[in-house]
């Protein structure tokens, strides 16, 4: 009997990641009752962004405007992404919501244009497991696949 590599690779990926999402949302709960942690971190990358980079207009127009409503939507979806994603259900629609959070939080550091992205342990390995969990369930046409 032949071991599916693949798809045991993306279900030992899926579970890790799920677990990952899960305990990060769980660790923002205080976020629902006090927002001043993601508030705070959003005015300190603001106050490093340079005026008009995509960050700083990022967290101009959109993070720091609806901070509160960010604050209790990101652990709902980090832990919703983890539950998901760790029982393999909705598993490609919760790791691209899990890859958009975790994209915005880069773009809103500004981490994502610097070359320490590269190796940010939260950047690369992350978004790419996301993305790979996302486009896990897509079949490639002949010529694409390995």
């Amino acid at each position: 009997m032949a071991i599916d590599r693949q798809g045991t690779g993306l279900t030992v990926l899926r579970i890790l990641i799920g677990a990952f999402f899960l305990f990060q949302g769980l660790s923002k709960l205080r976020w629902f009752v006090d927002t001043s942690g993601l508030t705070s971190q959003l005015a300190a990358w603001h106050h490093d962004a340079a005026a008009g980079t995509i960050s700083a207009q990022y967290l101009e127009r959109i993070a720091i405007p609806y901070a509160r409503v960010f604050a209790r939507l990101v652990p709902l979806g980090e832990i919703a992404s983890g539950i998901g994603l760790v029982l393999g259900f909705g598993t490609s629609l919760f790791a691209l919501l899990a890859f958009f959070m975790v994209a915005n939080f880069h773009i809103a550091g500004g981490t994502i244009f610097h070359y320490a992205f590269l190796t940010n342990p939260y950047g690369l390995p992350v978004l790419g497991g996301t993305l790979a969990l996302a486009l896990g369930g897509v079949r490639l046409p002949l010529s694409l696949r390995g």
